[in-house]
């Protein structure tokens, strides 16, 4: 396998090259700690100028984590769940202006959909709907909510652009990112809190409920990763709506959470939003065709005496209609 240098040329690999496929579980490498090394080195330092391009998302998804806690800090969970969902409009925008990915007009109109619903939750709880801390600030909580969302969305787009402009797989670039981040976070903390942190110790105020916390984020990032890989855009609309249903019923419990009509129509109005919006293009078509076929004037009436019509297919190529969700189904060939 040829490696590829910091100049983009490619040239014979040296004696310490390790190909990608070293990382790959069933090879006889993969348990080889020597060739991890070298693969990693190979990867990472020798090809420094690939690495310094994951700077630009690692230094944006550390603000991000930062104003997430800004964020929540001053807006009830519930809200802030609701209002986060901002950044699949963020995200999007930023395909089409960096990527030129197409929208089809149901997206358009969901992300449209998912702007007013988020509008209708912030209105309530401007309006002061129901009681909440003192030290609460909605002002800056929106303020971060809002700046998290398009570094969100650009840094994602962004890594998707270098995912698609390099042969890395996705463990080696989050591997580079975790690098700088953990760096940039460290330079943070002891910008911030250096002194504190000589004083008492890294680990001071790690209680069980941070160390929970930590534990859910790590965890948290691993379901990530298997949602993308066996399950559909469909099954993440429905995770991502049952999150906020949750964190509503979470917030009632634990903080005393008022829900009003206000805001259970904007949170509705989210939750359509993301469900439309992660419909494949062919069932958004169908459902788009089902509402024209609907609304039609007319319907023919058979005269008597006459042989009904030959029924028509419900199948439609690769499309099938079910009671509730359309369905892609992929043909395999030779099957």
């Amino acid at each position: 396998m040829a490696a590829v240098g910091a100049g983009g040329s490619t040239a014979a690999p040296g004696p310490g090259a390790v190909s990608a496929g070293a990382l790959e579980p069933g090879t006889a490498s993969a348990g080889n700690v020597k060739h991890l090394v070298l693969f990693l080195h190979e990867a990472v330092l020798v090809q420094y100028v690939d690495t310094l391009k994951l700077a630009v998302p690692s230094l944006i998804y550390t603000l991000q984590n930062n104003l997430q806690y800004v964020a929540i800090s001053n807006l009830p969970a519930a809200t802030f769940q609701v209002t986060y969902q901002l950044k699949i409009l963020t995200t999007a925008l930023f395909s089409v202006l960096m990527l030129n990915r197409s929208l089809s007009r149901l997206q358009w109109a969901s992300l449209l959909l998912l702007f007013t619903g988020v509008a209708i939750v912030q209105a309530q709880q401007a309006g002061g709907g129901g009681p909440r801390p003192l030290d609460q600030n909605p002002g800056a909580g929106l303020a971060a909510v809002v700046a998290s969302c398009l570094s969100s969305g650009f840094a994602g787009v962004y890594f998707e652009k270098i995912l698609k402009g390099s042969s890395g797989s996705v463990w080696l670039r989050n591997l580079q990112l975790g690098l700088f981040g953990t760096a940039l976070g460290l330079v943070g903390l002891w910008w911030a809190e250096g002194t504190a942190v000589a004083t008492r110790g890294f680990f001071f105020g790690y209680t069980p409920a941070v160390w929970g916390v930590v534990l859910n984020q790590a965890f948290g990032g691993l379901l990530v990763a298997v949602v993308v890989k066996y399950a559909d855009n469909i099954l993440k609309g429905f995770a991502t709506s049952l999150s906020i249903v949750l964190s509503t019923v979470a917030s009632i419990r634990l903080f005393g959470f008022h829900v009003d009509p206000l805001f259970a129509l904007g949170a509705g109005l989210v939750i359509g939003a993301v469900y439309l919006y992660s419909l494949p293009r062919g069932a958004a078509k169908a459902i788009a065709s089902a509402s024209a076929s609907a609304s039609g004037p007319c319907v023919h009436q058979q005269p008597p005496g006459q042989p009904p019509p030959p029924q028509l297919s419900s199948h439609r190529g690769d499309l099938i209609t079910e009671p509730f969700l359309p369905k892609l189904l992929t043909k395999v060939k030779g099957s």
